[in-house]
């Protein structure tokens, strides 16, 4: 349940893996079937689940980390035998956390629809928190940067705004409540949409994936929508047209983030969250227009069909496997050349080895490569000039998170077959 090479549990990041898995299963769980990884796909979406549950004991208060960061980081300890101190932190109506809250919302609402037919009342479970959550997180508006200053070291929420309307798209597509609808386009989508102004996916900003999200809607139809909800909706898509125009790499409107390699690269901090984020949403968008056969997609003057986004994504998905100018594979454990000092304690340390707190740094620090490989963790990435160093003190480029599994799992998923006819949630 650590979102990345520590021991800390970040309630945050953790529920923002869940929701992008969630989305990963709902729109290609028949190509992960089809390799024999939907069942174990679906086993992480429930572990985290069952997790954030037990985190909700009321309906106002959520437990959102355990540990103390400050603490962990002078520890260098294999999980199965920390003996740091693990403090609850929770957000409630004093102290509230509106972008944890609503996103835990939105992972529990996507959950219950992966659950909805193979576990009913786990859905429901599920359901019943998300709904309770997203009132927690708009009743009592703050921020958990504010909230929780300690976090602000870590997962520091550049606000809360977006999430908001995260977790309402997941819970309308769960529902069909039109109240939820509502929210994202008559009540808030000018006011917190941004609308016309692309943005990058990430774990902190969920604007990019609600826009291709709510798209959805716009390309295959809701039941019985208002004049203004149909008008909101199509904000949405034309804002995810200029976040896809921005993506390919010829269009008039291309971001200039890119590395020589063809890497989309926006932060020296885990580029690959954004690349591999932006492949998600360039590859599912592209099924959208395949399957609503939307032929061609404008660009300023250029036009492009969905063919250009896949081709973009298979780019960023193959850059990260290994096709770049180092020849080296982010994906630990694929292919021949991957990083050997992933910073990671579980990875660094031996399994026999009996280590206190402050002892275990000598495998941080450690010449040799990581005795356990960290199988399927996606690091950081490369620098903008496609250097990289591989070492576990290096933790800006060689640390993997959860969520950059989750976008991953997702974006190769999706590349099993040549394209996706896109189905319904419900």
């Amino acid at each position: 349940m650590y979102d990345a090479g520590d021991l800390m549990k970040f309630g945050f990041p953790m529920a923002f893996t869940a929701t992008v898995l969630s989305w990963a299963i709902l729109e290609y769980g028949e190509q992960m079937k089809e390799v024999k990884e939907l069942k174990h796909t679906q086993d992480s979406v429930k572990w985290i689940t069952d997790y954030l549950i037990n985190a909700h004991p009321s309906e106002n208060v959520l437990y959102i980390q355990v540990g103390d960061p400050d603490l962990d980081h002078k520890c260098w300890q294999r999980p199965e035998e920390m003996t740091e101190s693990r403090p609850l932190t929770q957000v409630n109506v004093s102290y509230p956390g509106t972008e944890v809250a609503a996103e835990t919302a939105a992972a529990m609402a996507s959950a219950s629809l992966v659950f909805k037919k193979i576990n009913a009342t786990y859905s429901k479970i599920l359901l019943k928190h998300a709904q309770q959550l997203f009132h927690f997180a708009d009743t009592y508006r703050g921020s958990y940067s504010i909230s929780v200053p300690q976090v602000q070291e870590f997962y520091n929420s550049s606000g809360y705004t977006d999430e908001l309307l995260w977790a309402a798209s997941w819970l309308y597509l769960a529902t069909k409540d039109h109240s939820y609808l509502g929210y994202v386009t008559e009540q808030y989508g000018n006011v917190f949409a941004n609308w016309g102004s692309p943005s990058w996916f990430s774990w902190d900003n969920k604007l990019a994936g609600t826009h291709v999200l709510l798209s959805r809607l716009s390309f295959f139809g809701t039941e019985d929508i208002t004049g203004a909800e149909h008008l909101g909706l199509q904000m949405y898509r034309r804002t995810a047209e200029a976040i896809m125009c921005e993506l390919l790499p010829d269009s008039p409107t291309a971001t200039s983030h890119r590395t020589h390699g063809g890497l989309l690269w926006v932060s020296e901090w885990n580029v690959l969250q954004y690349s591999v984020a932006s492949a998600f949403l360039a590859l599912v968008y592209s099924d959208y227009m395949l399957s609503s056969h939307t032929s061609t997609l404008y660009c300023a003057g250029k036009l492009y069909n969905p063919m250009d986004l896949r081709n973009f994504a298979i780019l960023q998905a193959n850059y990260a496997l290994g096709n770049n100018p180092v020849n080296m594979s982010y994906l630990v454990g694929h292919g021949s050349n991957y990083p050997q000092y992933v910073h990671h304690r579980g990875a660094s340390i031996p399994i026999e080895a009996n280590t206190g707190c402050s002892d275990g740094f000598k495998w941080l620090n450690s010449s040799d490569p990581n005795p356990n490989v960290a199988m399927g963790a996606l690091v950081g990435g490369p620098f903008l000039n496609e250097t990289y160093i591989d070492s576990r003190n290096n933790s800006m480029q060689n640390e993997p998170t959860t969520y950059n599994s989750a976008f991953f799992a997702g974006l190769l998923s999706g590349l099993v077959t040549t394209s996706s006819v896109v189905r319904s949630f419900a």
